[in-house]
């Protein structure tokens, strides 16, 4: 199912196994430009694997979250979302544009140059400021959409 002969490998270097339920889950984030819950994760998996239950969802959600295959995320819905981090995924770097009426999720990843800039000076002056090592970040936008807002 996964082409990537890579992801028995980075299993097996965290000391898990590559099971059907984890490489089922992995097939569809990596085929979807969404952000699914785990409820909407499972209805697909479910649909070609009928023994794999939402239980086992999510604790598959946990483990790839723990090893940083997957980000989580909680946009405000109640439900948490998912999608492979940046290294696993086609996806380029992202932020999020969340509308609070209809929980539209906007990628976006068209950044200029003085918004680069910008980030690039604040993750300086936050390592500097706090002795601290940034290696990622993650960026939400509240408010509401061209459809709501009118």
């Amino acid at each position: 199912m996964i082409v990537d002969t890579g992801w028995h490998k980075r299993f097996r270097g965290q000391g898990y196994r590559l099971t059907i339920p984890r490489e089922a889950i992995l097939h569809v984030l990596s085929n979807t430009e969404e952000h699914l819950s785990a409820e909407d994760i499972y209805m697909v998996v479910h649909q070609k694997y009928p023994a794999i239950g939402l239980t086992t969802v999510y604790r598959t959600l946990d483990i790839l979250v723990q090893m940083g295959v997957v980000f989580k995320f909680d946009f405000g819905d109640g439900r948490s979302r998912y999608e492979l981090t940046e290294h696993f995924s086609r996806k380029k770097h992202h932020h999020h544009l969340i509308c609070t009426m209809c929980s539209r999720i906007i990628d976006y990843t068209d950044f200029i140059d003085d918004e680069l800039e910008l980030l690039d000076r604040t993750k300086k002056t936050l390592s500097k400021k706090h002795n601290f090592q940034i290696t990622g970040h993650m960026m939400q936008f509240y408010g509401l959409c061209e459809k709501c807002k009118t």
